[in-house]
């Protein structure tokens, strides 16, 4: 594999994944994040209504409870830590790409194409690693979800 075919076939399908999955995280992270922010205001705001409106209790009980389900989905989804993982991840394969093709840094010599290859490689396999290790702590039992 030339350096021409593995960085169309394997550097930019990882690049891409990792923006998508990146921006597909931080879409959700923000929705969920506004929304709390919404339900939580919206809260005291109904109180001055307290005596007027008969199902006032039923609807601050709804809203807290979204409010809850909502903070652990985030936590659960974990989708603020994997917008920043996935974007890190994005950025540093992008910042390789370039120097490659600039032949900067270490990618000068005779052995810049292995050597590129081996460090994009390596920034791949630790996002799977730690990708692996972080669903292996999400259920110690390793029971599928």
């Amino acid at each position: 594999m030339d350096d021409v075919k593995y960085i169309n076939e394997r550097l930019n399908d990882q690049i891409n994944w990792y923006d998508k999955k990146s921006q597909w995280n931080q879409r959700w992270f923000k929705r969920f994040q506004l929304s709390n922010i919404i339900a939580a205001a919206v809260i005291p705001f109904l109180s001055s209504f307290a005596g007027e409106i008969s199902y006032y209790p039923w609807l601050v009980g709804v809203l807290g409870i979204y409010i809850a389900a909502s903070a652990a989905a985030i936590s659960l989804y974990k989708f603020q830590e994997n917008w920043i993982q996935y974007r890190t991840t994005a950025e540093q394969l992008k910042h390789e790409k370039y120097l490659y093709l600039t032949g900067a840094g270490p990618y000068n010599g005779e052995t810049r194409f292995q050597e590129f290859v081996k460090r994009v490689e390596s920034l791949i396999s630790k996002e799977n690693s730690a990708w692996a290790k972080l669903a292996a702590n999400s259920d110690p039992e390793g029971n599928d979800r």
